[in-house]
C-alpha cells in the first residue's frame, strides 16, 4: 500500500512537471541557473576582428563591441530551437538595451530569409551575417550559441542550447556586469 502511494505522487508531480506551462523553466530556473560560468576564457583583440554585415542596423566590425558588454549569439532561421529561443531575446532587448549590446550572427543563412524572418515576427534585435572568418574560440559547434561578455572581454554565460533569455536570473546578471 505504502509503495503504490509513493508511485503515485511521483507520477503526479511528473505530470505537474510535464503538463503545467511554466513549472519546467522555474525548477530549471531555480536548479540550474543562468548557464556555465567560464572566467578563465577571454576574447582577445584577434578573436572581435570580425566584419559583420548588418541587416536590420549599419555594418560593423565586432571590434567597435570590445570594452562593452555584449550579449553574443551565432542562430540560424533554419535552426528550430534558435527559433524558439528568439520571443525571450526580443524581450530581453527591449528591457536592456541600454545596459548590454546585442550582437545576433545569423549562420549559414541567406540575407532575404533572414530579413524575412525579422520582418514577419516585428523582431528589431540588431542582426548581422559575418563577412570574414570567425574565431574557433567562439565559432559555435551547435545552434543557438550565446556568450555574454563583460567589458574586459570574458566569457561570462555560455549557453549551447535554446534558453528563455527574457529571466529574473538573467535581467540581475547583465545589471551586475555594467557596474
Amino acid at each position: 500500500m505504502k509503495k503504490n502511494i509513493i508511485y503515485i505522487v511521483l507520477i503526479a508531480v511528473i505530470a505537474v512537471i510535464a503538463f503545467i506551462p511554466g513549472v519546467k523553466e522555474k525548477l530549471q530556473e531555480a536548479f540550474f541557473p543562468v548557464a556555465t560560468i567560464e572566467n578563465a576564457v577571454h576574447i582577445s583583440e584577434e578573436d572581435y576582428d570580425i566584419d559583420l554585415k548588418g541587416i536590420n542596423v549599419p555594418d560593423t566590425n565586432l571590434k567597435t563591441f570590445k570594452d562593452k558588454a555584449v550579449f553574443l549569439n551565432f542562430w540560424g532561421t533554419w535552426c528550430a530551437p534558435c527559433r524558439k529561443e528568439w520571443p525571450s531575446i526580443q524581450k530581453l532587448y527591449d528591457t536592456r538595451k541600454d545596459h548590454v549590446n546585442f550582437v545576433l550572427i545569423a549562420m549559414e543563412d541567406k540575407e532575404d530569409a533572414v530579413r524575412k524572418f525579422l520582418k514577419e515576427n516585428n523582431y528589431n534585435v540588431p542582426v548581422y551575417i559575418a563577412q570574414s572568418p570567425i574565431s574557433e574560440k567562439i565559432l559555435p559547434k551547435v545552434f543557438p550559441t550565446t556568450y555574454l561578455l563583460d567589458k574586459d572581454g570574458r566569457i561570462l554565460i555560455k549557453e549551447d542550447a535554446s534558453r528563455d533569455w527574457n529571466t529574473e536570473s538573467t535581467h540581475q546578471f547583465i545589471d551586475n556586469i555594467i557596474k
